[in-house]
């Protein structure tokens, strides 16, 4: 993709990378990330300006940079940070024709996993400078952020960068667990575990309903669904239905069978099959009464993410809910 000088020498790529003072990672050698960032940038043949900046500033910072390069001032953008970051500036770059380059630098990075970048800083780095550009739309319809930090700062960071990465979408963002947080950023809705539902008072579901915020709602058993139902929920998710290893359960797998009979006490609601799935159980999923189901690993883990995305939403498409539900 590099362009040839006139002497038939490959001109360096020139990228603006563009971090997130606050995402998880804010050292690395003992190194501030930004001098980190040059050095190896500046070793990988790069030239390479960094700009960090406050995860409040980072849609205005990407703004300045598509500018920047639409004016010829530079290559590529990199943005550097986590999920909330990432797709905040991807959001923004669409369909613009400039390339944007990951940084993987938070706590969580799954949008850097999805699209194949690596997880170490210098390899991401390096991939700059060698790789080449291609598209990125899987296009789902509702996706959820999970960020358990212990700081609170950037946690709030990342809830608002993920609200601002749907804006323009169609995607319907759920916040898992932090409603406040939800709630002050504008997020569609927020999902909530038993235990965080057991912390609720009356006072916190009012002020959840009074901002207009949907809620979504784990169940595991009949015992929880009743406890759910107790706080009409947007809707609820049933599960594990297979084992998994993306969180450690309290509970057994629950199977088709058990996921059909929940479907058939809870069909007032609109209900999400959770817990081991890929696009090889959806049709049974459907076939037990769901609407929809939810997948982490299947997309994540997959080698062509987007492609695994596509595929599990075509699924969903050819198998309506069964009827009855």
């Amino acid at each position: 993709m590099a362009e040839e000088e006139s002497h038939g020498r490959a001109r360096r790529r020139r990228v603006l990378a563009i971090v997130n003072a606050g995402a998880g990672t804010v050292v690395v050698g003992g190194r501030a990330i930004e001098e980190a960032i040059a050095e190896i940038g500046a070793n990988s043949g790069l030239v390479i300006t960094v700009e960090p900046v406050d995860g409040d500033s980072i849609e205005r910072a990407a703004r300045r940079g598509l500018e920047a390069a639409r004016d010829g001032r530079f290559d590529v953008i990199a943005v550097g940070g986590g999920d909330g970051t990432i797709r905040a500036a991807a959001t923004l770059f669409a369909d613009t024709g400039v390339p944007l380059a990951i940084l993987p630098l938070g706590t969580l990075n799954h949008f850097a996993r999805d699209v194949g970048i690596p997880g170490d800083l210098a390899a991401a780095v390096g991939l700059i400078a060698t790789g080449e550009v291609r598209a990125v739309d899987a296009g789902v319809p509702t996706v959820q952020l999970r960020f358990k930090p212990g700081d609170a700062r950037a946690m709030q960071g990342e809830v608002r960068a993920a609200v601002a990465a749907v804006q323009g979408t169609p995607a319907l963002l759920f916040i898992n667990d932090h409603w406040q947080a939800a709630i002050e950023a504008g997020a569609y809705g927020v999902h909530l575990g038993q235990e965080d539902l057991d912390a609720l008072t009356e006072s916190d579901v009012d002020a959840i309903r009074r901002a207009g915020l949907r809620l979504g709602v784990s169940t595991h058993g009949y015992a929880e669904m009743q406890r759910a139902d107790a706080v009409s929920p947007s809707y609820l998710a049933l599960g594990a239905v297979f084992p998994t290893t993306l969180k450690q359960m309290a509970t057994a797998p629950q199977g088709l069978t058990r996921l059909k009979c929940y479907a058939q006490l809870m069909h007032g609601y609109p209900l999400v099959a959770i817990g081991g799935f890929d696009v090889s159980r959806v049709p049974a999923a459907m076939a037990a009464g769901v609407g929809s189901v939810a997948v982490v690993r299947a997309i994540v883990g997959a080698d062509d993410p987007e492609g695994a995305a596509r595929a599990l939403m075509d699924s969903i498409a050819a198998h309506p809910p069964a009827a009855g539900r």
